[in-house]
């Protein structure tokens, strides 16, 4: 793993207690974010719409709920539908998304271990991974793929965490680079997309 590799996109899993969590995680991170964001919350249909939007209203970035075919942009978040997987495959040099009706991991569709493994196959070391709270272990297989295509991994700490089942999944199974509390998850984000850009580009 190169620590100094530049990174072109974040994914990002979470669950129980995601939705403030990530919230705060995107209210520090500018408009002009130099690379995409992916999310996986384990959220109903509709109700992801909903959250794309209030979060498109109150945070720096551009949120959208995730559609067939959209193309990933630099300081747009993604976030899975509910009940669909969110995968991504690339045309020419476009990486696009794509939705998934594959069957259920770990009893959940949107599964992060999906959305994990299809980003390992595009982006391997040049991807940067973080998982927040959440119950159930969904993540643990997918950051394994992650790491193994030299990608870092960001895990939030228990203390800060409303449950400490997913990250503390991808912790105990020796997958996490850094633990953080959430305050200090958005400054690791933004540091870490630094690395190989100019400050005058990322600020």
């Amino acid at each position: 793993m190169c620590i100094r590799d530049r990174i072109d996109i974040l994914a990002i899993g979470s669950s129980t207690g995601g939705p403030d969590a990530l919230t705060k995680v995107l209210l520090g991170l500018p408009a002009d974010l130099p690379v995409p964001v992916v999310i996986t919350q384990h959220m109903p249909p509709v109700f992801t719409k909903m959250f794309a939007e209030r979060l498109d209203r109150g945070t720096p970035l551009k949120v959208v709920e995730a559609g067939d075919g959209m193309e990933l942009t630099a300081g747009t978040v993604y976030i899975a539908p509910g009940d669909r997987h969110l995968v991504f495959n690339r045309k020419g040099t476009s990486t696009l998304t794509q939705l998934s009706n594959a069957p259920q991991e770990n009893s959940c569709r949107p599964a992060v271990d999906v959305m994990f493994r299809s980003v390992a196959a595009l982006y391997g070391a040049t991807a940067y991974a973080a998982i927040l709270t959440g119950m159930g272990q969904d993540g643990r297989g997918g950051a394994k793929v992650l790491r193994d295509a030299g990608c870092e991994i960001l895990a939030q700490d228990e203390a800060s965490s409303v449950v400490w089942g997913m990250p503390g999944a991808v912790v105990g199974a020796g997958l996490a680079d850094e633990v953080l509390p959430l305050e200090r998850i958005s400054a690791a984000l933004l540091n870490r997309v630094r690395v190989g850009r100019s400050a005058a580009v990322a600020r």
